[in-house]
């Protein structure tokens, strides 16, 4: 067992042979630095989280969701690692090693989502689901990969390869930290029913099969078929990380924004706080401050269970995998799940989140239909000759479909929502500012 934890927690960078060397600072650590300082993880501060553009600042943007989301990842990966050493005697290892791998793989778990949050998912995938003749040349699997666009995938992409694309390996990671971060360690194609939540979605496009090839043996997670593998068991306490954050901070977002009422979030949140054993009923006299007791309290005690439920499973977890999140295993699991379900039906459809969702469809949809044609083009017009310009993605003449198709996810993918919205407005004329 210790062999095994040891491997998975590679310090090797992808796409360096040797690691490179600082004092007093592990690799792991670097792995968190280069994301804090990467371009693509400073533009979450103007994307959406639940509700789009906020005038409220307390209100969560993907920035502040993800910092806080790897607060509570670094907390669940330190306390997990200390019981691990101490159980399979791994003095190499310490607590911190395993806090800062968790931690640096949330800060980075949203940072392929385009704009609009999954709204703008969907936006790219059913546009060219839509139009199977742009698509026809394309293998099923490259077919896969933009008709069930994923942020996950995407968010592979921009760490691996396209933040510092004149270095082999992007941000030149870990690949313990690239383990961790993949939630759906497979390629595009159906579900994959027996994988579990692992095989939901798909984690990495055919343009970084080799890529994530190369993390996975690195790390010697098991594979599961052709082009899929099993979690890494780190990529079960980021998981948790996120469903934990979401679940309890976008219920306190709805309360301050007047979509849900004080009487409506204390009783969801009291009896998973008052799990708690040092927990005290909040006075009714400063509901705002009560909600937030009761939000941290909350995420503490969640927290606590994760650890608990991670230790318990673990030979589970490294063996056939977990079929369900650990977040739902746990004993407020059921309450979590409370929670989340009130969020859909009172929050996630409220209506100042659907209308702008809804928006962000046409957004996105008509810049693809502006911009697919124009890469896609062997004598651009020009006009389109225009638009590759103003982007900055002259396909290369011997470049195939599926790259130049990716040329246009990646330029959309990489934008804020301000800043979709403002192209939006210059390409149809209306706005010259």
């Amino acid at each position: 067992m210790s062999e095994t934890w040891m491997r998975l927690l590679s310090a090797r960078q992808l796409g360096r042979k040797a690691p490179s060397g600082v004092p007093y600072r592990t690799a792991h650590q670097r792995d968190f630095d280069r994301i804090v300082f990467s371009t693509a993880f400073r533009r979450l501060a103007d994307k959406t989280q639940v509700f789009p553009l906020p005038d409220n600042d307390l209100v969560h943007s993907r920035l502040t969701h993800s910092l806080e989301v790897s607060c509570v990842g670094r907390s669940l990966g330190t306390m997990v690692g200390g019981e691990l050493i101490a159980r399979h005697a791994l003095p190499e290892l310490s607590p911190r090693d395993f806090g800062d791998i968790v931690a640096a793989a949330c800060l980075a778990h949203d940072i392929g989502n385009p704009p609009f949050g999954h709204a703008g998912e969907d936006a790219i995938g059913s546009w060219f689901a839509e139009r199977p003749d742009i698509t026809a040349s394309l293998t099923e699997r490259e077919r896969w990969d933009l008709e069930k666009f994923e942020g996950n995938a995407q968010g592979f992409r921009i760490l691996t390869r396209l933040q510092m694309p004149a270095n082999y390996g992007g941000l030149q990671l870990t690949c313990a930290t690239l383990g961790a971060f993949t939630k759906y360690p497979r390629q595009a194609g159906p579900r994959l029913e027996a994988a579990g939540v692992a095989g939901k979605k798909h984690g990495f496009f055919q343009t970084e099969r080799a890529l994530f090839t190369e993390v996975a043996e690195e790390t010697g997670v098991p594979s599961r078929g052709e082009l899929a593998w099993g979690r890494h068991p780190l990529a079960c306490l980021v998981e948790a990380a996120d469903d934990i954050c979401y679940a309890i901070l976008d219920i306190e977002d709805g309360y301050r924004l007047g979509h849900v009422g004080y009487a409506e979030v204390f009783p969801r949140l009291e009896p998973i706080a008052a799990r708690d054993d040092t927990y005290r009923r909040p006075s009714d006299d400063e509901p705002k401050e009560a909600i937030a007791y009761l939000r941290a309290k909350s995420i503490n005690q969640l927290a606590q269970e994760v650890r608990a439920a991670f230790l318990d499973l673990e030979s589970e977890i490294l063996g056939p995998g977990l079929k369900e999140p650990l977040s739902t295993v746990i004993g407020a699991g059921e309450l979590l799940e409370d929670v989340v379900g009130f969020s859909r039906s009172r929050c996630y459809r409220a209506q100042e989140v659907v209308e702008i969702e809804l928006a962000g469809y046409g957004v996105l949809q008509t810049l693809l239909s502006e911009l697919v044609p124009a890469v896609l083009s062997t004598s651009p017009t020009k006009k389109q000759t225009k638009l590759l310009d103003a982007i900055h993605r002259h396909p290369a003449e011997d470049l195939g479909a599926y790259e130049r198709l990716l040329l246009v996810t990646d330029y959309l993918s990489g934008m804020t929502d301000s800043y979709a919205v403002a192209f939006f407005k210059k390409l149809l004329g209306t706005s010259l500012v």
